[in-house]
């Protein structure tokens, strides 16, 4: 090796001629892709010391494993490996289709499976929707907070953000003119109805139907994120949007809502099978798409998926919810016990998510790393939910993953940080 190029290596740099710019390279989106928080903080779970209220995740000790084992044996035998290991249609395996064709009739929304396309996580769905509606320039109506995969999906595709308040007072031309404003239309309000993340907030039926007012008046359409939507442990179930849209329209062919629906929460996140559910103009784009991107999820995986789901999905649902529930009462009862005057929390009736508002003064971010260092506690800053870059004094919890008593244990450690902020 040469002296300058001794020099060169010694220094971190690359020597001219060799490699390429590559930033130069990327599209102009490359610039709105940023690394996730949350995935960052999901290695804390690692590290044997840490209580992690951090990743909102489902608690491995409570999938259905040997239902898995025994699916997936089943599919790899006799007639069906053959099929299980082949290339298949984009629209999905047609017997998990069929089976959440009746799933989402118990939903109120009436469909057939034309209707339904089978998407690697409701994750790829989002992604699928930024890139089939967003337009350089164009407003997608989200949450003030709201998912942090939504706005990572949609980033890509260079929109603006205005803010979605349901039962608030804008009239929808004040929506268009800001829109145009900043050089684009309004394309779609996007929703997390039942128990969103982060917040763990439910929209009444009231909101529900205001946001399909305001859809209707704009002319948009509405993508609703419903991973959440079967951890329900209090209240009333709500209608879906889109069931609500069909009462509205009086078929699925003539609504604008867009359903993303998840198996992660409920059965198994790592086969990453996911759906969509809406009129047939756009699951025919969508299936396009998945063509273009990955031709088709899993067989093996919707199969799998399909046997577990058709054999006891009502009693795992039944089962991660005692368990759920009684987690999130842990957690409701510790912040009230260790939390100090002045910091607010949400009550939510299902999910994973405890949303906590602290003091002006405060920074999660800041919080977080003292949390961490003096207390071993992790926990998602809220600033990431903003589209904004907002909400600094806010933090996101999760109960899901954690023992009641490595709640209370956790919650009254986070409570002394906060006390010392």
């Amino acid at each position: 090796m040469s002296t300058q190029m001794q020099a060169d290596a010694s220094a971190g740099t690359t020597p001219t001629g060799h490699g390429l710019d590559w930033p130069h390279l990327f599209a102009t989106r490359a610039e709105r892709m940023k690394a996730s928080e949350i995935r960052e903080l999901l290695k804390l779970l690692d590290q044997p010391d840490v209580i992690s209220f951090a990743g909102g995740i489902p608690d491995p000790a409570l999938f259905p494993a040997e239902a898995f084992g025994a699916a997936l044996s089943s599919a790899l035998s006799g007639d069906t490996k053959g099929a299980a290991l082949q290339y298949s249609v984009s629209e999905g395996y047609r017997p998990l289709r069929d089976w959440l064709v009746s799933r989402m009739a118990s939903l109120g929304v009436a469909c057939t499976a034309d209707n339904i396309m089978i998407t690697s996580g409701s994750q790829q769905a989002l992604d699928y929707l930024g890139k089939l509606f967003l337009s350089k320039g164009d407003t997608a109506l989200v949450g003030w907070p709201t998912y942090l995969g939504a706005l990572q999906a949609f980033n890509a595709y260079e929109p603006n953000y205005d803010r979605l308040t349901p039962l608030g007072n804008r009239s929808a031309d004040d929506y268009r003119e800001t829109a145009e404003a900043n050089g684009g239309d309004v394309k779609f309000a996007y929703a997390s109805a039942d128990f969103a993340n982060p917040t763990g907030e439910t929209l009444a039926e009231s909101a529900r139907q205001k946001i399909l007012d305001l859809a209707e008046e704009l002319d948009i359409a509405v993508i609703e994120d419903a991973a959440y939507q079967s951890l329900r442990y209090d209240g009333d179930e709500v209608p879906p949007l889109l069931a609500l849209d069909i009462k509205r329209t009086g078929s699925i062919e003539t609504t604008r809502t867009i359903y993303c629906g998840s198996f992660s929460k409920t059965l198994a996140p790592g086969l990453r099978v996911g759906w969509v559910c809406a009129a047939t103009p756009v699951i025919s784009k969508l299936v396009l798409m998945k063509q273009a991107a990955d031709l088709h999820s899993a067989t093996l995986n919707q199969m799998a998926i399909h046997t577990v789901a058709s054999d006891g999905f009502d009693a795992q649902v039944a089962k991660i919810k005692t368990t759920y529930h009684a987690r999130r009462d842990a957690m409701l009862a510790a912040l009230s016990r260790h939390m100090p005057e002045g910091v607010t929390w949400t009550r939510p009736d299902g999910g994973m998510f405890v949303w906590v508002t602290l003091p002006e003064h405060f920074d999660g971010a800041a919080l977080l790393a003292e949390s961490i260092r003096s207390e071993r506690v992790a926990f998602v800053p809220g600033k990431a939910f903003f589209a904004d870059g907002s909400g600094a004094n806010t933090i996101r919890l999760s109960f899901s993953c954690a023992s009641e008593a490595m709640i209370e244990e956790g919650i009254m450690r986070l409570g002394r940080v906060v006390r010392g902020g």
